[in-house]
């Protein structure tokens, strides 16, 4: 499958979309005055522990303080113990308030931006990341992605590393022979590297780990010790193994930093990186932004003439499966496979390009024949292989329901481009002006028995107020002559459909 990268570079925002086939897979959109924060380190303060949750609220200089759980708290500060190579980490486990006391600085690295109003989340599993490697510099361990599916491959990087820690620890000074001992994950980009290419990725990767641990030492406030690549960068680094024929930039300046980046980490990519000079957008050029304007929708709509309804909350999204105007050609289980099919794959895309993650609840339309609920299961998580994040799906639940998870680590799309409608408050709907009428029927009857006005005045929308003047005037007329009282009405043409006063006058 061929992938194309496409960067859009405004001075308000970075956008890099990734085409595969010419058809929009995953989104990126870095703002100036909004950057994300995932993968930063910084040097924080315990600004509160809280044993009855196990965690603590760290402040890293940021409007709001952060969230550290004791889960991910390394053993080095724990204690944790491992009986065996099959038990768990849960031998003496201390108290979070044994680890942890206000004031103590500790090092820790974001892995989820804030949300609405909950503060990043934390970990003290520090990891950095190089185009082959990520360096683990809390842990020991030597880990291969699971992408890297060739056993003699898999066994002959490790081996590699392996011998290169050695060296290190043999040749090097105290400092770099207590590094020699840090833990590596060998990423999928290292399938089929030399040695050469592996050596040099250490090097920049304890180099790295070197500057910020000195930076750290020195200061004495809690700050940001290191800071992630750029967007594009990180991009191009993560996903360099992405089958990627060529990476479009309109913009010179960017054009210049990414090639001296990819000159240095990712060779491989020069000879595909251009320039895009043309006069219309480059998002235009390829129907980017219409794409993003549909994934901002609540509909999807099939190719069959089905479609889908996804539901975003806080807690969980939610994928309903309906056939639509797909009426198929052999029986009603042919038609229901076949947009279950259609749909698991338009699933995958939809979840990799809006950036949904967390809990994710699909309901499929009911199959009676059991291998094509298989079938369907099948295909959902061929579609899955593809996501950069990763994704677990749980299979069917006794209500028919299929439940997934998918690693969050960013904000999905809808909450990068868009906020709570001001009229209905996010809650996705308004009360109807029928339902204001009756409501301002009730709310008249209380102020005249509470209050002595000799009349009143309703303000309300334009709606409401010819509801009253038309369909319901007849019960208007009868609740003027109940209260005996003159009332008058006035349209407010700010106030929305649910919105009303009653003035005393």
């Amino acid at each position: 499958m061929s992938g194309e990268l496409l960067v859009n570079i405004t001075p308000q925002e970075s956008r890099v979309a990734l085409l595969q086939n010419g058809v929009l897979q995953e989104l990126h959109i870095e703002r100036t005055s909004k950057k994300g924060i995932v993968g930063n380190i910084y040097k924080g303060k315990v600004s509160r522990v809280l044993p009855g949750m196990d965690a603590a609220f760290i402040d890293i200089g940021l409007e709001k303080a952060a969230f550290l759980h004791a889960s991910d708290i390394t053993r080095q500060l724990t204690g944790m113990v491992q009986i065996s190579e099959t038990d768990n980490l849960r031998s003496k486990v201390p108290s979070i308030t044994d680890v942890l006391h206000e004031g103590k600085t500790i090092l820790v690295q974001v892995i989820k931006d804030p949300l609405g109003t909950k503060g990043a989340r934390l970990t003290t599993y520090i990891t950095i990341p190089s185009r082959s490697l990520v360096l683990v510099p809390n842990d020991s361990s030597l880990g291969v992605s699971i992408k890297i599916d060739d056993i003699d491959e898999r066994e002959r990087l490790k081996c590699l590393v392996e011998k290169i820690r050695r060296e290190m620890h043999d040749n090097g000074n105290e400092q770099d022979k207590n590094l020699a001992s840090a833990g590596y994950i060998i990423r999928t980009a290292a399938d089929g590297v030399n040695e050469a290419v592996l050596r040099v990725d250490m090097a920049f990767l304890i180099k790295q780990w070197k500057c910020l641990n000195d930076m750290a030492k020195i200061t004495k406030k809690a700050t940001q010790v290191y800071s992630d690549l750029p967007l594009v960068q990180r991009v191009l680094r993560d996903m360099a193994s992405e089958s990627l024929v060529r990476v479009r930039i309109d913009s010179r300046e960017t054009l210049k930093s990414v090639s001296d980046f990819c000159g240095t980490f990712v060779p491989e990519l020069l000879p595909i990186i251009e320039h895009y000079p043309g006069e219309r957008p480059i998002f235009d050029l390829h129907g980017v932004d219409d794409e993003i304007q549909r994934a901002l929708e609540r509909n999807v709509q099939l190719k069959s003439g089905g479609y889908l309804i996804i539901d975003q909350t806080e807690s969980m999204t939610t994928i309903d499966v309906n056939t639509g105007r797909f009426v198929g050609h052999r029986n009603l289980e042919e038609t229901i496979f076949k947009t279950n099919l259609e749909a698991a794959q338009t699933i995958a895309r939809q979840l990799r390009l809006r950036n949904l993650g967390g809990i994710i609840i699909l309901d499929f339309i009911d199959m009676e024949d059991g291998a094509h609920r298989e079938q369907v299961l099948a295909a959902l998580e061929k579609a899955l292989a593809n996501d950069y994040a990763k994704t677990f799906v749980c299979g069917v639940s006794q209500l028919g329901l299929v439940e997934m998870t998918r690693k969050r680590t960013r904000e999905s799309l809808e909450h990068i481009l868009c906020e709570d409608c001001p009229v209905c408050m996010g809650k996705g709907y308004i009360k109807t002006a029928q339902t204001a009428c009756y409501e301002i029927f009730r709310e008249i009857l209380r102020e005249v028995r509470q209050f002595d006005a000799k009349e009143l005045l309703v303000l309300a929308s334009q709606e409401t107020i010819d509801l009253l003047l038309d369909e319901e005037s007849d019960n208007f007329a009868q609740l003027q002559a109940f209260v005996d009282r003159n009332i008058r009405f006035q349209v407010e043409s700010m106030y929305t459909q649910e919105q009303y006063d009653i003035v005393l006058m």
